[in-house]
């Protein structure tokens, strides 16, 4: 998925109020840019560590620039969770994510369970449904991205509302957007949240499948890479 609104890079320096970061571009100037993610983005943020910033162009926004990445070591992760759901979709709609091909309609953001919101529902042309929950993952040990980076309540809902699709005969998918491209495999984080890892578990065994993809992250781009393999 193409970028359009122009980047910045500097060097990060700080978050803070979670949502607040401060990055030293190049000139020597700070600008402070808003920070799309509610995680601990755990591993990512080093002072000195590059950051690329997506400016909106609109001077009426409080924050005018949002922090879309950081540079890990050699490899660049998208942090801005605004994006995910956006570029699986475009996927989707291109044909270029086989795992969800085939399906006649497809819809974002469409509420359902107890109040809440599927990321992605596709539908069949024979009526049935693909209920696709997408989880944008930043944190990795080594070579292994792991998810979360900080206990979820809110993840767990999502995977007993999945479980509950798949016992009501529809299809269900947890979606791993990895948004990196330096890592090999994917797991539960059983060390950040273990409830956690415990609940996906239990779902893929109730018949949720469970997709993890790496991302090229690029400054005017985001791209599926390719399919991680899965350690439950």
């Amino acid at each position: 998925m193409r970028i359009t609104q122009p980047g910045l890079e500097g060097r990060f320096l700080r978050r803070y109020k979670r949502f607040f970061v401060d990055v030293e571009l190049d000139d020597g100037s700070i600008v402070v840019a808003h920070c799309a993610n509610t995680g601990s983005l755990l591993g990512c943020l080093d002072e000195g560590n590059r950051a690329l910033l997506r400016d909106s162009q609109n001077p009426e926004r409080k924050l005018r620039h949002t922090l879309q990445a950081l540079q890990v070591g050699s490899t660049w992760v998208n942090v801005d969770t605004s994006l995910p759901n956006a570029v699986v979709f475009d996927a989707i709609e291109r044909e270029t994510l086989p795992e969800l091909a085939g399906y006649a309609q497809r819809q974002r953001e469409v509420k359902y369970g107890s109040n809440s919101r599927i990321d992605v529902l596709l539908t069949g042309a024979n009526g049935e449904r693909c209920f696709v929950e997408v989880k944008n993952t930043t944190y990795a040990i080594g070579d292994c991205a792991a998810f979360p980076d900080a206990p979820t309540e809110r993840g767990l809902k999502h995977l007993e509302e999945l479980t509950r699709e798949v016992r009501a005969g529809n299809r269900a998918v947890q979606f791993y957007f990895v948004s990196r491209n330096d890592v090999q495999r994917f797991r539960p984080a059983d060390e950040i949240d273990p409830e956690y890892a415990k609940a996906l578990r239990a779902a893929a065994t109730a018949g949720v499948e469970v997709l993890a993809y790496a991302v090229e992250v690029r400054a005017d781009s985001l791209e599926l890479a390719r399919r991680l393999p899965i350690e439950l």
